[in-house]
């Protein structure tokens, strides 16, 4: 039952008894303050502060009687709330902010004895309890509160966007402010939160000599989230905590004593799952007496009305159970007011906001934003990383000063970025509720400070941090290499890259070198035939140990070793999924000062530049041995004479692509000759959209309009290109529709069919898409004139696989002479997920100077270039050297009539494509480590065949491979350790063949893109230890997708059908 606080007839009147005039003035103040809409829980015709009446529009009596109000009630007021005089026949009760206290002279003595003695309760935190269903607020004196004098007249009521808990002016709204704290430890209160009446909760608070008894349960599962596959793991644990005060300052600091009584733990065995598909009974796990008594061992909070100021134990103790009892502490960290702040618990550093209403407090933990000591690591591009989706929240409930009962969940969801569907869930409850009554404690220890009571303390505890600790699990199971060396004779390396079975060994010496020592690596190295250096080589490089990168420095020798090896071990460092500074370190030293063949020179500079972009997408552009390697290569580019060195140094500025060597790229791009400009233009091309500036486009222009000079058409192309494809300006994109009609048919038919790829459906992420939308629709441009052209250039895109993760493209780029001669090929595959793309592999064939062979002229001011034939090919986003068929005529007889028919190796070995480490703590203080190793076994080979006499160019390319994906979760804590892990593996085998009979007029040609049929595997696996008992479950899937080939277009399966049917003939 409530009561009207204040009402007109509950007192004569303000100033003198029979002041008809000060109550006219009353009268109108209340009615003037009900034009605004109510606050909830107050009464419509509530009459407005004094603070809020005009002085002009007040009576003398009204004026005469807050004169007096003020310098009483001002100490009195609580933040947010007014005093309210008792009603005769009610109890008193608690005035919210925004109403008026016109109590009469002869109530304000009784209003000041009653209230003082609650301000002294409010200093050893205690509320007035007469009305115990409304929230209570610690009463403070104005002149603490705000720094005024008390004569000083009261400011209007909290409007809900100022302080937390304080009614202060407010001339106009603040700005937003990100979360800070103030000397007293509260956090700033978020714009647009609730009235502060509605929002504060007093201060809280334990009493001394008095013992609280808190039930702890804690509940924690993991799960797989595909099916069909093994349920999970479960542990469920109970606990009393007992709680006592031993010390407080005058500040309201406290000490309190935390002990954990009769703890039981138990887990649920996969196999009581299995035989009934349902929740059978759990297990009790048996504690060791060494784990009870350290989980008996009390710790100590520096604890300030919710907060956990510092957290004291034993610095010796198990870290498991360390991390446990801090999981406990963790629970007691929490604030009485809304705010968004910055807390330390046992998740580490973290932002957390609060909302409160009633006797509940809800805080909602920000995992994301946690800092804590870095651990682990993961792959630099995200295609290859793990998907983490964490919550956290938890519900508080306070009552009379106390923690009643706490109520915390968290879920985190993990998966591999590529496959979402092998994910796991991990989900942690925790539960606190009061036991009551409370008992009598022990008494109170003597101290002038914290460090004194601490210092006097038998078991003398140590200051700790509130962040978990890591844990690094040991692995009993798991392979060594010195186990391995013993029985070297007897082992077998598997070196078929293609085959999975290679890839899982692959993945296995990863593990066994990452815990060798040196001398072991080295051993396996110089014991291993010859065959199987290679791999050997390669793992050493992917382990990226400091054991295993000492190992290779000594066992390679760049001046002895065959040309092979070392250039697996450069490519191996150049695909390095997460590459450090060491392995950086020990390229340059290899390279530098020596006399090497041209091959291995060729590879080991675009290996530093991949090295050097990716350490630089680490965030380590600033270590020495990158301004090392990013000198080598622009020195090099400096002094380099012949025209492939200088290609080699702008590929690997390609590879590295830092924005500071944008201008030596356009210097190369716009003065050096038709190889120089290509390799340059490509280089450019792989910048983002972010560098791609104004003076870029500029010098883009030029090479595309051919301002200064003549350009071979395959770099006005490039230029075009890059224009098109960075946030093209409409001036551009019809500046170049235009230039098409003084183009020779091939090149105008190519570039307006990329104009018009950019158009298709599946292209919606193309950064012009917009622009060349809109330029079509003008009937100048879009007519028969312009799209008309007859040639056989082709340029192609669509996607070749989608999925909830993934989409996969291909395109196919056709440039021909006039005469019908293939002039450039490029053929890419790429990856779209997570927002980003991934060039996985780009074949590009290139043959020119057959212009004289065939009979054509050059264009006018176009110098005749060199008869040549090679092949560049680009794989996750690392160029790799060119390698030539031919060069001269005389090179190309010799290779035409001496020819093997063998293809041509472009790339083959094994590559670490995931390299993923994360441990996550979780607020109960158990510990979350998740793992995901992904290999890639990669055998690519490449062909041309050229018949002068039957007149016939045939390309093909050949990719062989196979991915094994090995991702798990670790779940450890004091009492049960378990392990949840997704195994996947496929074998695929693409073939691009191209045929290009130029015996007739028009020349035709035919594209076979086909994939074989991809046999996949799926292993989930559940283990469990608690204590002497270990369980393990496993259950798996397999199957066969059915081979396919890939409609291109219809002019290009009417061509195939052609040639096929002739060729069979």
């Amino acid at each position: 039952m409530s009561h009207r606080c204040c009402d007109s007839g509950s007192s004569p009147g303000i100033g003198d008894k029979d002041d008809t005039a000060g109550s006219r003035s009353l009268r109108r103040l209340r009615a003037r303050g009900t034009r605004g809409k109510p606050a909830q829980g107050t009464r419509q015709n509530r009459p407005v502060p004094l603070s809020a009446a005009p002085p002009a529009a007040a009576s003398p009596g009204l004026g005469h009687s807050r004169a007096r109000l003020v310098p009483v009630l001002e100490p009195l007021r609580a933040p947010g709330i007014a005093a309210c005089p008792e009603q005769p026949g009610g109890t008193g009760r608690e005035k919210r902010s925004g109403e008026s206290v016109p109590p009469s002279s002869q109530q304000r003595h009784h209003d000041r004895s009653r209230l003082f003695p609650a301000m002294r309760d409010a200093e050893a935190q205690e509320g007035n309890r007469d009305e115990p269903s409304l929230l209570r607020h610690r009463l403070v004196p104005s002149d603490r509160r705000q720094g005024r004098d008390r004569g000083q007249p009261l400011p209007p009521p909290s409007q809900g966007t100022g302080h937390t808990g304080e009614a202060g002016p407010r001339n106009s709204p603040e700005p937003p402010r990100s979360p800070q704290r103030d000397p007293s430890g509260r956090s700033e209160p978020r714009a647009g939160a609730q009235p502060s009446a509605a929002r504060d909760l007093q201060l809280l608070s334990f009493q001394p000599r008095t013992l609280y008894q808190y039930r702890y349960t804690l509940d924690v599962q993991l799960h797989h989230t595909s099916t069909p596959s093994p349920w999970g793991a479960r542990l469920q644990a109970e606990t009393l905590i007992h709680l006592h005060r031993l010390w407080r300052d005058r500040g309201g600091e406290e000490l309190l004593q935390v002990q954990i009584h009769d703890l039981k733990a138990q887990h649920q065995p996969e196999e009581e799952r299995s035989q009934n598909n349902a929740e059978g009974s759990p297990v009790e796990i048996a504690l060791s007496p060494e784990a009870q008594a350290e989980l008996q061992q009390p710790v100590f909070i520096s604890w300030n009305s919710g907060k956990v100021k510092a957290f004291y134990g034993n610095e010796a103790e198990n870290i498991l159970i360390s991390n446990l009892k801090r999981g406990i502490i963790s629970l007691f960290q929490l604030q009485p007011h809304a705010g968004t702040t910055v807390e330390e618990d046992a998740s580490g550093s973290c932002q957390v906001t609060y909302t409160v209403s009633n006797h509940s407090i809800t805080k909602t933990k920000d995992l994301l934003s946690c800092s804590k000591p870095k651990s682990g690591f993961t792959s630099i591009n995200k295609i290859f990383g793990v998907e983490w989706r964490p919550s956290s929240r938890s519900q508080y409930v306070v009552k009379d000063n106390l923690l009643q009962s706490v109520l915390a969940e968290e879920s985190h969801e993990v998966a591999p970025a590529l496959r979402s569907r092998s994910g796991i869930k991990i989900s942690s409850r925790q539960r606190l509720q009061l036991v009551s009554p409370a008992m009598p404690g022990p008494a109170e220890v003597s101290g002038q400070s914290l460090k004194d009571v601490l210092a006097s303390m038998e078991a003398r505890p140590q200051p700790l941090g509130m962040a978990s600790l890591p844990f690094r699990r040991v692995c009993t199971h798991c392979p060594s290499l010195r186990a391995f060396l013993k029985a070297f004779d007897r082992q077998k390396v598997q070196t078929d890259t293609s085959k999975v079975a290679t890839t899982w060994q692959f993945q296995r010496f990863i593990q066994m070198f990452r815990s060798a020592k040196k001398r072991d690596v080295l051993q396996l190295l110089r014991r291993a035939p010859e065959e199987t250096r290679p791999f050997l080589v390669e793992a050493a490089v992917a382990t990226q140990s400091v054991a295993s990168l000492a190992a290779l420095s000594d066992f390679l020798d760049f001046s002895k070793e065959p040309k092979s090896l070392l250039e697996t071990f450069l490519y191996a460092a150049a695909f390095s999924p997460r590459p450090s500074g060491e392995l950086l370190h020990l390229v340059l030293d290899k390279l530098d000062g020596k006399q090497l063949a041209p091959e291995i020179w060729e590879t080991g500079i675009v290996a530093v530049g991949s090295l050097v972009g990716k350490l630089c997408q680490q965030n380590l552009c600033g270590l020495h041995v990158v301004e090392r390697g990013v000198e080598t290569i622009l020195r090099g580019l400096r002094g380099a004479e012949e025209e492939p060195e200088v290609v080699i140094y702008l590929l690997a500025l390609g590879n590295a692509r830092l924005p500071e060597t944008i201008p030596a790229l356009l210097d190369h791009a716009e003065d050096g000759p038709t190889a120089v400009t290509a390799a340059a233009t490509a280089a450019l091309q792989r910048f983002p959209a972010a560098h791609i500036s104004s003076k870029v486009k500029r010098a883009m222009r030029r090479i595309f309009h051919q301002k200064r000079k003549i350009y071979d058409k395959t770099c006005r192309l490039a230029a075009a290109e890059i224009l098109l494809d960075n946030h093209p300006l409409p001036m551009d994109v019809i500046n170049i529709l235009l230039a098409t009609s003084e183009m020779e048919t091939e090149m105008a038919t190519f570039l307006l069919l990329k104009v018009q790829n950019s158009l298709r459906d599946h292209h919606h992420h193309h950064l012009a898409k917009k622009v060349m939308k809109e330029i079509m629709g003008d009937p100048r441009i879009n007519n028969y004139n312009f799209f008309s052209k007859v040639g056989i250039s082709s340029s192609f895109s669509g996607p070749l696989t989608v999925t909830q993760d993934l989409t996969s493209t291909f395109g196919l780029d056709l440039l021909f002479l006039e005469g019908g001669f293939l002039r450039k090929s490029v053929s890419d595959f790429s990856l779209l997920s997570q927002g980003q793309q991934l060039r996985a592999a780009q074949v590009t064939f290139e043959a020119q100077g057959m212009e004289s062979m065939m009979g054509e002229n050059l264009s006018e001011g176009e110098e005749e270039p060199e008869l040549m034939a090679g092949m560049s090919a680009t794989f996750f986003d690392v160029q790799l050297r060119p390698i030539i068929f031919f060069q001269g005529y005389t090179d190309l007889m010799a290779k035409v009539l001496l020819s093997s028919g063998g293809p041509t190796s472009v790339v083959k070995g094994n590559l670490l494509l995931m390299d993923h480490h994360q441990v996550i703590p979780l607020q109960s203080g158990l510990q979350v480590t998740v793992k995901l190793q992904g290999g890639l076994g990669l055998d690519i080979s490449a062909d041309m065949d050229v018949s002068i006499w039957e007149q016939e160019l045939k390309t093909s390319v050949n990719a062989r491979g196979s991915l094994a994906m090995d991702f798990q979760t670790e779940l450890d804590s004091p009492f049960l350790q378990a392990t949840l892990r997704s195994q996947t593996e496929v074998e695929t085998s693409i073939h691009f063949d191209t045929k290009l009979r130029f015996s007739s007029s028009p020349v035709l040609m035919c594209l076979q893109l086909r994939e074989e049929q991809v046999p996949y595997r799926e292993v989930f696996t559940v283990s469990q230890s608690a204590g002497s008992q270990s369980s393990t479950a496993r259950k798996g899937r397999r199957g066969t997708v059915p081979g396919r080939e890939f409609a291109l277009h219809q002019t290009n399966s009417k061509v195939c059908n052609l040639l096929l049917t002739a060729e069979k003939e």
